[in-house]
């Protein structure tokens, strides 16, 4: 066990991963629920809403990183997966609104709306926590393993067109405005700091998980093979490995992880539309691995924290330029951090090591 936990991280590792865990499920809930909301040291819903999205992110960024990272596959369509997970717990949560909808009656107001009559068949036992929850993993994995398996062996390109279905108001999935207006889950009020901070914390177990199994593949001969995959998949197949299934798994795991981090992202944004399908928004996520460092996996989590930080802030005080701010941080990271943040980072350690080893053997020279 001792082994398995050192082949992960070392103790540096482990203690910064403590850390971030303590800010996760101590100091945040204890500043948000325990400290009043006039103090200085108060953490409001509006930055508990804002990590936890966040978060969501990072998972996604993860996922992205572990098929582009460490297996060579750039995917310009995992906001797809992401949206996915969303919908499928989006119904969920649509129909935990009951009668308190507008019109008051136990459908979604938008169906209401175009005088439905009966839920079609893609929301049968919509109602269902854990139906809804297994159609979050299913429904993205069974799709990106359908997609991967024809791709991978026919060596198909293409792109996702699903984001024209759900634009459609005849699907049942609310056109182009989606859904939104959440009230509950697990009958449970959303807009309460508890169930609040309840989400916070589960995505960021769901994180932290995430980047302890990505480093658990990456660092077994499973990884190994991967990367290998990634350099010179002829030699590979040379060798007698069978390539398409090691892209296959590592793919459709990436897509089951993107629709999870997209299950936790609504009830916590509160609403989800096909907006978030659209190829901006899987190009952005390539960024995020870019700025933080592709192939490092933490450097995921620190792009995602990054780029949607400073979207935050620009949305607000300069909306409008945000898509450019978006573009030159994507040139400047190309051109003066091809590694990314973290690997910028260790670049700078390494000379400081090597300074200083320079350093003490010039010392103890005569």
């Amino acid at each position: 066990m001792g082994s398995a936990f050192s082949r992960l991280y070392g103790p540096k590792g482990w203690a910064a991963l403590g850390a971030v865990a303590c800010v996760i499920f101590v100091v945040f809930p204890l500043l948000n629920l325990g400290v009043p909301a006039a103090s200085p040291f108060h953490v409001s819903a509006y930055w508990v809403t804002l990590v936890g999205k966040i978060m969501c992110y990072a998972i996604v960024a993860l996922a992205m990183d572990l098929i582009w990272g460490y297996a060579g596959i750039l995917s310009l369509g995992h906001g797809l997966f992401f949206a996915l997970g969303g919908y499928a717990f989006g119904m969920y949560l649509m129909r935990q609104i009951g009668s308190d909808g507008q019109y008051r009656q136990n459908m979604p107001d938008f169906m209401v709306f175009l005088d439905w009559k009966e839920f079609p068949w893609q929301w049968w036992s919509s109602d269902s926590f854990w139906w809804c929850a297994m159609l979050v993993v299913v429904v993205p994995g069974l799709l990106a393993f359908v997609f991967g398996y024809f791709a991978f062996r026919s060596r198909v390109k293409g792109v996702y067109a699903a984001m024209l279905l759900f634009f459609r108001n005849a699907t049942g999935f609310g056109g182009n405005n989606g859904f939104t207006d959440f009230r509950r889950i697990l009958d449970i009020p959303i807009a309460t700091p508890q169930a609040r901070m309840t989400l916070f914390a589960v995505s960021g177990a769901v994180l932290i998980g995430t980047l302890l199994l990505a480093r658990w593949i990456v660092t077994s001969r499973f990884g190994r093979v991967l990367a290998a995959i990634r350099d010179a998949e002829q030699r590979v197949m040379f060798c007698g490995y069978n390539t398409v299934h090691y892209k296959l798994f590592v793919w459709t795991l990436s897509a089951v992880l993107c629709g999870i981090a997209g299950a936790l992202y609504v009830p916590q944004v509160g609403i989800i539309n096909p907006s978030e399908m659209s190829p901006a928004n899987s190009i952005e996520i390539a960024i995020w691995v870019a700025v933080g460092g592709r192939g490092t996996l933490v450097g995921g989590i620190v792009g995602a924290g990054i780029v949607n930080g400073a979207k935050s802030f620009f949305t607000q005080a300069f909306p409008e330029f945000w898509l450019y701010f978006l573009g030159l941080l994507f040139i400047l990271v190309t051109l003066f951090l091809p590694h990314g943040v973290i690997g910028a980072v260790g670049q700078i350690r390494d000379k400081l090591r090597v300074r200083r080893l320079t350093r003490a053997t010039l010392g103890k020279t005569p």
